[in-house]
């Protein structure tokens, strides 16, 4: 499990709850339950690793929470 912040939010659009990783760009996942978003986006994550490092590119460093509400 890696240690970057997700964000979890309902989308009524897409009806479905939707997760981002801000500090890796473009890195977001869906799914109907808190739990399947969750595995959804740890998925992703992984997979946005491993093309970020076929291509040459940085993977970067998790910060944690980057934000206080």
């Amino acid at each position: 499990m890696h240690k970057y912040e997700i964000i979890i939010y309902w989308s009524d659009e897409d009806e479905s709850y939707i997760a981002e990783v801000p500090e890796l760009p473009g890195c977001c996942a869906d799914g109907k339950t808190h739990q399947e978003v969750l595995k959804n986006v740890e998925i992703v994550i992984n997979e946005w690793i491993e093309t970020a490092k076929s291509l040459g590119r940085s993977v970067p460093k998790p910060k944690g929470r980057l934000l206080f509400a």
